[in-house]
């Protein structure tokens, strides 16, 4: 199936990812985590959850913990214009079936949660509570200072029907590697605020999360992450890299947090807000599809990913086998 055209002109205006609730075995070891190796900052505590945003954004929070028996993915949030594309993205959605639940959520203005054809839990809002900015306020950041939160990896049963449903979301296809003998793709990379992406699928059983990405300044912070890590205790929990994508260009690191949900640190890709930006096809056996020094990803970076509250996870619908380290 061919990389659909995109859709400039969407029924509602979604601006980009906004945040992300996870479920966590141990509330406090894990808050540990997030704020004291990983820097991003605590906004609030309430009960059972914490929530923390990095050193450039505004908005109230972007990683919620939520203390759960069984750690999982609950759900992924998308920040829209403003109440009237809330309202038609509502509309949209009903429209196809799927659920609209109105929510209220702490900090943030009218919200509904929805999931999408696969079964992907996600919530939609327009307004969350300012803060004021720290991004310059140095005294207030430990350990590797994240600028912001940048995109999500799912893992799809079928990347062709994920990505047909996010492009009449208005999301673009910035990169994508394909199947040679049957046409399908196997991942592909959407975008809504002019990076690679803010949703990226790839091939397997799924719906499932495979990795929130954070945004840093540069390759160093990757290097003062490990060094942080081998000190503290925490070098088990590196999973992949240091690298450097061939696909998006950007340099990376991939660790796993106290419940093995996978972050992603992530730096330098390119710029693909401009509408005529033509898709960039990857060869799925090419080496350098996995990363720019072609060197490939462990089996569990393939295999593994958090379930999503309430999805049943499905088969793929495509058998196709990247290369994997040995």
């Amino acid at each position: 199936m061919p990389v659909p055209a995109p859709n400039l002109y969407p029924p509602f205006n979604i601006i980009r990812l906004s945040h992300v609730e996870l479920a966590v075995t141990d509330l406090a070891k894990s808050r540990a985590f997030y704020t004291d190796t990983l820097g991003m900052q605590l906004t609030a505590v309430t009960g059972d959850k914490v929530y923390m945003r990095a050193r450039e954004e505004r908005g109230h929070h972007s990683i919620v913990l939520h203390q759960q028996s069984q750690a999982c993915a609950n759900f992924l949030g998308f920040k829209v214009y403003d109440e009237e594309n809330l309202d038609k993205a509502a509309h949209f959605f009903n429209s196809r079936g799927l659920p609209v639940d109105w929510v209220d959520r702490p900090q943030q203005s009218r919200t509904f949660r929805t999931r999408d054809l696969h079964g992907i839990p996600l919530e939609f809002y327009c307004q969350m509570e300012r803060l004021p900015p720290i991004h310059q306020q140095s005294g207030l950041h430990k350990s590797v200072k994240p600028f912001r939160i940048d995109h999500f990896n799912c893992i799809s049963p079928d990347v062709d029907a994920s990505i047909a449903f996010y492009k009449e979301l208005g999301f673009r296809v910035t990169e994508y590697a394909e199947d040679e003998e049957t046409g399908s793709l196997c991942a592909a990379w959407t975008h809504r605020k002019g990076g690679v992406h803010d949703m990226a699928f790839t091939n397997g059983h799924g719906p499932r999360l495979h990795h929130t990405a954070l945004r840093f300044s540069t390759p160093s912070n990757i290097i003062d992450l490990l060094d942080l890590m081998s000190s503290t205790g925490w070098s088990s929990n590196v999973e992949r890299g240091p690298g450097h994508h061939d696909t998006s260009n950007a340099f990376f690191l991939y660790i796993r947090d106290p419940d093995g949900h996978r972050i992603e640190i992530y730096c330098s890709d390119n710029q693909t807000v401009d509408p005529a930006f033509e898709p960039i096809k990857r060869g799925l056996m090419d080496p350098q599809c996995q990363t720019l020094w072609g060197t490939s990803a462990s089996k569990s970076w393939f295999e593994e990913g958090a379930i999503f509250a309430g999805s049943s996870v499905q088969a793929p619908s495509l058998s196709a086998q990247p290369i994997v380290a040995p």
